[in-house]
């Protein structure tokens, strides 16, 4: 199993609202396996295995980030957080700011006051929004120096995502929540090339922010089975080198009868799995059904360690995702 696609899909900045490329990229991994792709106007891709999909899967392309909040006096840039950003991870981070004009400049994140010979109370500081900065690797030294160069407030931050894959086969990166399941479904697409299942794959959007899977889906839906990472933690379950199946998160329990015939294809196909509860964790099949879709929802993924910070995953998690997803379609259509 190659991540190819992978590492090229988490290499480019895709936050919340700002997700066009890394969609653009997807729809081209589709269409080179003979598949038609559309786009919502909310920004979510859409590629349909067959007619009148009565099965969807989904997973998002859209990634923690910022956007600058602020141009200081010094030149420094203040940040807004898109979803649930954890400052103490991405601290000292290399980030790309992207203009409206299209420029894109770097710089790096970091408390105020940064330098420890200088600030004895560095380790102790609280790390807040009003207290850490962007410092632009351009010579600024005042907001008029940063409106020259086209930076402006409301303009996206990225973070570096330093991806590595291991020889034990662990693979590290930021956002691999959830550009692992975007991944799982590129290799679907592949996996099923000339088969005609009422199946569709959707790439939302804006999961990280909360509403991501209330629109993009098919009325001919029936079923929706969400790839999404799996808590790796104190007091749950999942593993790295596992794919979780939900029975509850923070919104409420996925449905039972999708759950047990994931598990019982699980056991039958000796698909490394785990039963897992989040609890502090909503999907794209959280916002679907409060958006009033009549579907059987479920909720999987490969375990993923750190979330929201330096992530890790294991290649034997992802393919036991995407083995499930399999086994679960070519049950459901007698393939």
């Amino acid at each position: 199993m190659k991540l190819d696609t992978l590492k090229s899909l988490l290499e480019i900045d895709s936050p919340s609202g700002f997700t066009e490329k890394a969609c653009q990229y997807i729809s081209e991994v589709y269409q080179s396996y003979g598949y038609e792709t559309e786009l919502n106007n909310k920004g979510a891709l859409k590629c349909k295995l067959g007619e009148n999909p009565i099965l969807a899967l989904s997973a998002h392309t859209d990634t923690l980030g910022a956007m600058v909040k602020e141009v200081q006096n010094d030149g420094t840039l203040r940040i807004s957080n898109l979803g649930g950003l954890k400052l103490q991870s991405v601290e000292g981070e290399y980030v790309r700011i992207y203009t409206a004009s299209g420029k894109v400049y770097s710089g790096i994140f970091r408390i105020d006051n940064p330098a420890v010979h200088n600030n004895r109370e560095i380790a102790t500081l609280p790390r807040k929004y009003d207290n850490m900065h962007i410092d632009l690797d351009e010579i600024v030294e005042n907001e008029k120096d940063v409106s020259k160069l086209g930076i402006e407030v409301g303009d996206f931050v990225c973070f570096e995502v330093n991806y590595q894959e291991t020889k034990s086969g662990f693979v590290k990166s930021r956002f691999l929540d959830n550009k692992s399941g975007c991944y799982i479904l590129m290799e679907l697409a592949k996996h099923y090339k000339g088969k005609n299942i009422p199946v569709e794959l959707v790439i939302t959007s804006h999961e990280e922010v909360g509403h991501g899977g209330s629109t993009g889906f098919s009325p001919s839906m029936e079923e929706l089975l969400v790839l999404d990472m799996a808590v790796v933690g104190e007091g749950c379950a999942g593993k790295e080198t596992h794919c979780s199946v939900c029975a509850k998160d923070s919104t409420g329990p996925y449905d039972f009868g999708f759950r047990t015939r994931l598990v019982a294809l699980a056991k039958e196909q000796k698909i490394p799995y785990k039963v897992d509860i989040y609890p502090y964790y909503g999907s794209d099949g959280s916002a679907a059904l409060r958006a009033g879709y009549d579907a059987k929802v479920a909720l999987i993924g490969p375990g993923v360690s750190a979330s929201h910070g330096s992530e890790r995953t294991h290649r034997n998690g992802i393919k036991a995702t995407l083995d499930l997803c399999i086994a679960y379609i070519d049950d459901r259509f007698g393939l």
